[in-house]
């Protein structure tokens, strides 16, 4: 869980993204102070999140195999925000993914699906993809802005409740939060 400094929608967004960054630093592996070293000039703006031709490029250099499993089987292009849900049909919208994933995971947001354990094992470069398309999704909405004082503007509507009580976090700004808007 973020730690009590995340205090935004934005902050979240930002904050799992730094994540990102020390999983590429740290082979993989968290490094609890290099996040916050990243989390603040990413908050304050002297750094932004990599920018979506840059993330095409080493995309396209990934093997095509299911971005959730690594099956290179029954392949098919997936939505990360389900297209059901608002997603749009654009690349910045779309990896591959294997129909036995793409099935299981339905209409669910990434994060809802992967649950708290395993989000932080999905790959870097789609989890930065969809934490983009989150940050815009919410900033289109106006939602960016909302903390953890005014969280229950966010529940009202949003379909994870149910993630957020299996997990025991209910009320509170997780991961679960950046999936409510749609």
């Amino acid at each position: 869980m973020p730690p009590r400094y995340v205090k935004t929608i934005r902050e979240e967004i930002l904050y799992e993204y730094a994540k990102l960054i020390s999983r590429s630093v740290f082979g993989g592996q968290l490094n609890r102070g290099f996040i916050t070293d990243r989390f603040k000039p990413l908050r304050d703006g002297e750094i932004t999140m990599s920018g979506t031709n840059r993330e095409w490029q080493r995309e396209q250099e990934m093997p095509r195999q299911c971005v959730f499993c690594g099956s290179p089987d029954d392949l098919q292009t997936d939505h990360l925000i389900p297209g059901s849900r608002g997603g749009s049909d654009q690349a910045d919208n779309m990896v591959w993914s294997c129909r036995t994933c793409n099935v299981s995971r339905g209409d669910k947001g990434i994060f809802q699906w992967l649950g708290l354990k395993r989000k932080d094992n999905l790959h870097r470069l789609v989890a930065g993809k969809y934490l983009k398309e989150l940050y815009d999704l919410h900033a289109s909405r106006r939602t960016l802005g909302i903390d953890r004082a005014t969280l229950e503007t966010l529940c009202g509507n949003c379909r994870n409740s149910s993630s957020c009580a299996k997990w025991g976090k209910t009320q509170e700004l997780t991961c679960f939060c950046l999936e409510s808007v749609f």
